[in-house]
């Protein structure tokens, strides 16, 4: 079992940068490729950024390309999500999430994909 905890959200003006990071518990977290979805009030929750086990390989949505990096501490079972240049439009809650497919170097981008997930991180970006 794998418990996520979100963290780092918070209300930056636009253009500013925040960092979530992503506390896992359980022995099997470095095993797992992960991610950032995020859902913003009256829309579907929608994939942000997967990274495989390793680290060695990220995806990300093409609304936060060249903004956004996911990375990894296996040594510290956490995950971030670096977020700069942000946008009133990246207002959402940010949920990370964990799939137990074990040293998959696959990366996910559906929601249906991934087995464990926090309660969420509000970011809210102001005009």
């Amino acid at each position: 079992q794998v418990q996520l905890v979100e963290s780092g959200g918070g209300l930056v003006q636009a253009g500013g940068s925040l960092r979530l990071s992503c506390a896992a518990s359980g022995r099997t977290f470095r095993r797992y490729p992960m991610g950032w979805f995020r859902q913003a009030p009256g829309k579907e929750r929608e994939f942000v950024a997967a990274i495989t086990w390793s680290g060695g390989r990220t995806d990300y949505a093409d609304f936060v390309k060249g903004r956004f990096t996911i990375y990894r501490d296996n040594a510290k079972n956490t995950v971030y999500l670096q977020m700069n240049s942000l946008k009133p439009s990246d207002t959402a809650v940010y949920y990370c999430a964990a799939a137990s497919t074990l040293y998959s170097s696959s990366l996910y981008q559906r929601k249906t994909e991934y087995d464990y997930w926090g309660q969420g991180t509000q970011v809210t970006v102001s005009s």
